[in-house]
């Protein structure tokens, strides 16, 4: 399971804040590090998200109603 662009964010934001709250260099450095990481996993959630909705929205206008009414024929008809 992938992760949604939501929850990317939501752990960006806490790894900023640890290393916005650390007072020493190294976690800050590895926390700001962190935050970088699940920032670019947010946007490449965000475009897996949108191809999905795309995707769905394509399968939606390529359903066929159940009112259509349609022949089908065994073999080509003679035309005479």
């Amino acid at each position: 399971m992938q992760p949604t662009s939501t929850f990317c964010r939501a752990q960006e934001a806490l790894q900023l804040n640890r290393a916005t709250e650390s007072t020493l260099d190294n976690p800050r450095r590895v926390a700001n590090l962190a935050a970088a990481a699940w920032a670019k996993e947010a946007l490449a959630a965000d475009k897996r998200e949108q191809r999905q909705a795309r995707n769905r929205d394509a399968a939606a206008g390529l359903q066929v109603s159940g009112d259509t009414d349609f022949e089908l024929s065994d073999g080509p008809e003679d035309v005479d």
